[in-house]
């Protein structure tokens, strides 16, 4: 029988590839990957890859995408990411707190995808 190992990709699908890009370099501080495929932008995240990719369906056309989905992404030091975001004008939806796997804060995309991002366990 053989049994699931793990993610190995994760795509958002958003309603503005080009602004929602922008978005995750301007205020989330994600670096681009050189080559990528038709209709998505991958991130340089390790260990699993990131991408933010055009619908392969119709997407409602308003209020927050991903309920009901959580996302945790790994930083350095939550607390000192959390204030670079809120500098750079993005919008925390939890503050920085201790939680299953250290600290850690929520913060929401342009599609209202909440993702938390907490410390790095060493």
């Amino acid at each position: 029988m053989t049994m699931p190992i793990g993610p190995s990709f994760i795509a958002l699908q958003v309603r503005d590839l080009a602004a929602s890009v922008a978005f995750y370099k301007d205020i989330f501080g994600f670096v681009t990957q050189d080559r990528n495929p038709p209709g998505a932008i991958v991130f340089k995240t390790n260990p699993i890859a990131l991408a933010l990719r055009q619908p392969l369906q119709p997407l409602p056309a308003t209020g927050p995408l991903g309920t009901g989905m959580v996302l945790w992404i790994a930083c350095e030091d939550a607390d000192s990411y959390q204030d670079q975001i809120i500098q750079r004008g993005g919008t925390v939806l939890s503050p920085v707190n201790d939680g299953p796997f250290g600290r850690f804060f929520v913060a929401s995309d342009p599609d209202g995808y909440a993702i938390t991002f907490h410390t790095a366990q060493k």
